[in-house]
């Protein structure tokens, strides 16, 4: 079975995924990890995502690894790395890369088949698995999203200010949303759930509520969520 929570930054997209995926049973697939890891490896090799022989033969020659909780490229743990203000601007323009998300695409899919998963991302329910079982479209305000992801910044250590945070939010909300390949969208068949005045455990409540009510959603773990 396929879970697929989108959204856009700041919405808890992470936090929840995880967590349903622990109640489920299931694996749990962060997606925007694998994105960031490949600009990482652009911004390290130096490479243009405009010159598409460039980026193919970059992406034959790295190596990404998604053990729990990390995410490591070419043997080194990069979870960190991956997180700063400087991959985190590069991003958006390496994701609209046609051949990154060709070869993205075709990873997600093969890592998650015959497997029970939660997949989050940008483009999960619409693009990678249109045919998820159960799916999900997690937003809130923005400046809710902006101030987790500063409070976020902030207590990984970066001297970022809340306005900068904002700032970079609005550009990248407009670039998923226009981007010709594969735009943030919820799908036409995702539960919409705004997170704004929910904590976690709400927001994971909803969710595991609606995975079970699917057809083919897992027998209950003894869990009992709050409506």
């Amino acid at each position: 079975m396929i879970v697929t929570i989108d959204g856009p930054a700041g919405a808890g997209k992470s936090s929840a995924a995880r967590a349903l995926a622990q109640r489920l049973g299931f694996q749990y697939l962060n997606t925007g990890a694998m994105y960031r890891a490949v600009t990482l490896a652009v911004m390290r090799h130096g490479c243009d995502v405009a010159d598409p022989v460039a980026v193919q033969t970059l992406l034959e020659s790295i190596r990404i690894e998604l053990p729990p909780g990390r995410v490591v490229l070419d043997g080194t743990d990069v979870t960190a790395a991956i997180r700063t203000p400087a991959v985190t601007e590069a991003s958006g323009k390496v994701a609209s890369c046609a051949a990154v998300r060709r070869r993205l695409v075709y990873l997600q899919r093969e890592i998650a088949t015959g497997r029970d998963f939660v997949c989050e991302g940008r483009d999960q329910g619409t693009i990678v698995f249109p045919h998820a079982e159960c799916k999900f479209f997690l937003t809130a305000g923005p400046e809710e999203r902006a101030r987790r992801r500063f409070l976020e910044l902030r207590d990984g250590g970066e001297a970022v200010t809340l306005d900068a945070v904002i700032e970079a939010q609005r550009a990248r909300d407009r670039r998923d949303a226009e981007r010709d390949i594969a735009p943030m969208v919820p799908a036409p068949d995702a539960m919409i759930i705004d997170s704004s005045r929910l904590d976690l455990e709400q927001v994971v409540d909803l969710m595991e509520q609606a995975v079970r009510r699917c057809g083919n959603g897992p027998p209950t773990s003894g869990t009992n969520p709050s409506t």
